[in-house]
């Protein structure tokens, strides 16, 4: 069963990365979440005279810069002019040469979200009447080539790198202290954090062209990398980047300093135990205790700099929902990163250092605590970017919301068969504990049998021992006096036989023969006996080396014997199995969650179309945008006192009104002048004049909100122009109000 699982992985695998791979392919063109709710002119409409701007308003605050807005004739000529200006709230506008001839005129424009997101698009208006084009409306937004799908790939690597790298650290701390010295997990851990480093990194450099030209050549341009480090999101890379600095610390620690204390700790306790077996003393507690916290503050930060620069950031109850986003995402890395690295352990973790069931149960409670946050961060989440049940089906982002929930429901469906797995390999474990028991007591009543049997064996080997040395002393003693009772004979043969002195020296060599005889029976040499230690010796370390060579031969065969047990166990298996399936489906949750980070929001798609309505609505029914526009000349005789001032009023309705006041000199560039003054007057019905004072906006440039216009009807527009202290002139038109 266990040589078959290899290419099952293999297979379950590469499903995986097809399905990831065609969700980020179907993220492009990415949608963004700032959209235009309306135009002055309005989309498609049609006005009697020639505007001195166009304006327009987006769902929330963009960046823009000198080429964001442009506006081309029909032969595709620019004619706007300066830089686009913020009057208003989320309205930006652009001047427009005067004396423009009748046809239709493109606006197009490219500009970055307040959540870090390009939005491109470009819509058509006519004056007098519609007329044929050369420029063509469906132009390519800078994220939909080459930049911006690595700029998607970019984004899911760095949501990757984070969730393993939080989930996995948070794992080896709270769940399964030994971890922190195993090879794999370590790995694990490590590999997240460079995967989040690079695609920080990647990101940083991509962004000036991914928000720009959306051109391979700019990615390397350093004056767009300068000028991406003046925005938010630039600024949030950044941070992010420091405070993965500090991360490589708390990782050196984590599988440093607490990997040396966690040796001692066993590799499974008891299931009553909560925390993740740390009870290796106070300074184990503490440098627990501070890698905890130091690593919920890291976390924490890393999370933020998604919250603070993205939807989060943005639109409805920003203060409390980045705080919930930072939330959502520590909760999402607890459960996919920590079931990334249970997943590690229960397949790569070495035979001396098993994950045990309760490193299982501490996770399955980590994992539940998580799926509730996540589950109520969600629905916030989720009202606040949706706004209604019926945008989960008539928006793309509630469609994917939908998918997303979906695969949540289904992970936590296949985490019950992972806890009845573990819950099968606990009661495993006890009745194996009961049989290692009774094994274990009758071994020792063996092992007694032994000993006591040892015992008298020895007792008797003493006393054998004694029998033999009393012997050996006996038969030493006897042959020193048979030695002596030899020497005595020879001397008492000596003495009676008395031979003459020709024979003395053949007695005297009779005697030397005898004496030689005697000394025969001395004992060995000393050296004789060092040269047989010396054998025995060099034999015992021959023995001593075989041996060890045995005793690890043997180790290796019970270590590979005691893992085809492990990985034959049914139990085990089943529960590999299971987790596996979680972290599959996690892959496609993630992939999901990346391409919904990247897509406009229900509420502003809802008011987007709402806008569009509107503006078809308004151009079928010819009544155009209702603005007003009005340019009229002026002279007051002094010194740089001619020029030409433009009023803008928008409606152009009874009752709330915008007003825009714009001077140019001749030469048609903005000018400032001391005092600009409107007078608004209805001779039909003798109501006015009424003052408006607006204020000054930019160079040329004034304005007015609120500008109360009581009724319908022709209404006199004077304007009051000064350009020194005694030189003015007040110069008038009549608009049609309503």
């Amino acid at each position: 069963m266990t040589q078959t699982i290899a290419p099952r992985v293999r297979t379950l695998v590469l499903l995986i990365l097809a399905v990831a791979g065609a969700l980020l392919a179907g993220a492009a063109p990415v949608s963004a979440h700032a959209a235009l709710t309306g135009s002055d002119p309005a989309q498609g409409a049609v006005v009697a005279a020639a505007p001195s701007q166009v304006s327009l308003t987006f769902s929330e605050p963009i960046a823009v810069g000198d080429d964001s807005v442009r506006v081309l004739d029909p032969k595709g000529e620019r004619v706007d002019k300066g830089d686009p200006a913020n009057p208003s709230g989320t309205t930006y506008s652009v001047r427009l040469v005067s004396g423009l001839p009748d046809g239709t005129y493109t606006v197009a424009y490219q500009v970055v979200s307040a959540d870090s997101h390009p939005v491109a698009g470009a819509f058509t208006f006519s004056i007098g009447a519609p007329s044929e084009t050369t420029v063509s409306v469906s132009a390519q937004g800078s994220d939909d080539g080459l930049v911006g799908w690595l700029y998607g790939f970019g984004r899911y690597v760095s949501y990757a790198g984070f969730v393993v790298l939080a989930g996995g650290a948070a794992f080896v701390l709270a769940c399964w202290a030994p971890g922190a010295r195993v090879r794999a997990v370590q790995r694990l851990v490590v590999s997240g954090w460079l995967a989040l480093t690079a695609a920080t990194l990647g990101l940083l450099m991509l962004r000036g062209s991914y928000t720009t030209s959306g051109k391979v050549g700019d990615v390397f341009d350093l004056e767009l990398l300068g000028d991406v480090l003046q925005t938010k999101t630039g600024a949030a890379l950044v941070s992010r980047l420091l405070l993965l600095a500090a991360a490589a610390l708390f990782i050196a620690v984590l599988f440093g300093a607490y990997a040396r204390t966690a040796d001692a700790v066993e590799p499974d306790r008891d299931a009553e135990d909560d925390g993740g077996g740390d009870d290796g003393g106070p300074d184990k507690r503490d440098l627990t205790f501070g890698l905890a916290l130091g690593g919920t503050v890291v976390a924490a930060g890393l999370a933020a700099s998604w919250a603070m620069s993205e939807h989060a950031s943005q639109g409805l109850q920003a203060g409390v929902a980045m705080p919930v986003d930072v939330v959502h995402l520590l909760a999402v890395a607890a459960w996919l990163g920590g079931l990334t690295a249970l997943l590690v352990a229960l397949y790569r973790a070495p035979v001396e250092t098993p994950v045990g069931r309760d490193a299982v149960r501490r996770f399955s409670r980590l994992a539940f605590g998580s799926v509730v946050t996540l589950a109520v961060t969600g629905v916030y989440q989720s009202w606040r970017q949706l706004g209604s049940w019926s945008a989960f089906t008539d928006t793309r982002y509630g469609q994917l919301l939908l998918v997303k929930i979906a695969l949540v429901a289904v992970m936590v469906a296949v985490a019950f068969l992972s806890r009845r797995w573990t819950q099968r390999l606990a009661d495993a474990r006890v009745s194996e504990a009961a049989e290692e028991a009774e094994r274990t007591e009758a071994t020792e009543r063996v092992e007694e049998a032994v000993r006591a049997e040892e015992a008298v064996r020895t007792k008797e080997a003493v006393r054998a021992e004694a029998t033999e040395r009393a012997e050996e002393a006996v038969q030493t003693k006897e042959a020193v006096r048979t030695k002596e009772a030899v020497r005595a004979e020879a001397t008492e043969r000596a003495e009676e036989e008395k031979q003459p002195a020709g024979t003395a020296p053949a007695e005297a060599s009779g005697t030397c023969e005898v004496s030689e005889a005697s000394m025969a029976v001395e004992p060995p040499k000393a050296s004789d006996a060092f040269d047989a230690f010396d054998a025995e010796k060099a034999e015992a370390g021959q023995d001593s080396v075989r041996a060890a060579q045995l005793a690890r031969q043997r180790a290796a065969a019970e270590a590979a014997r005691q893992k085809r047990l492990r990985d034959a166990d049914p139990n085990r298996f089943g529960l590999r199995r299971s987790v596996l399936a979680e972290a599959g489906i996690a892959v496609v949750l993630l992939a999901v969650t990346t391409v919904l980070t990247q897509t406009e929001p229900g509420r502003t798609e809802r008011d987007a179309r709402a806008a569009t309505a509107a503006s078809s609505s308004a151009s079928a029914t010819g009544q155009g945008s209702g603005a007003v526009s009005l340019t009229m000349p002026f002279d007051t005789g002094g010194r740089s006192g001619k020029g030409v001032v433009s009023i803008d009023l928008d409606p152009a309705q009874a009752g709330d009104n915008a007003l825009h006041v714009y001077v140019e000199g001749p030469d048609g560039t903005p000018v400032d002048v001391p005092e600009v003054k409107i007078a608004l007057t209805l001779a039909a019905r003798n109501i006015g004049p009424l003052p408006v004072a607006p204020d000054h906006v930019t160079t040329g440039h004034w304005s007015a909100s609120r500008v109360q216009i009581p009724m319908a009807g022709d209404w006199k527009v004077e304007v009051t122009v000064r350009t020194s202290d005694i030189d003015q002139v007040t110069v008038s038109k009549n608009a049609q109000i309503g």
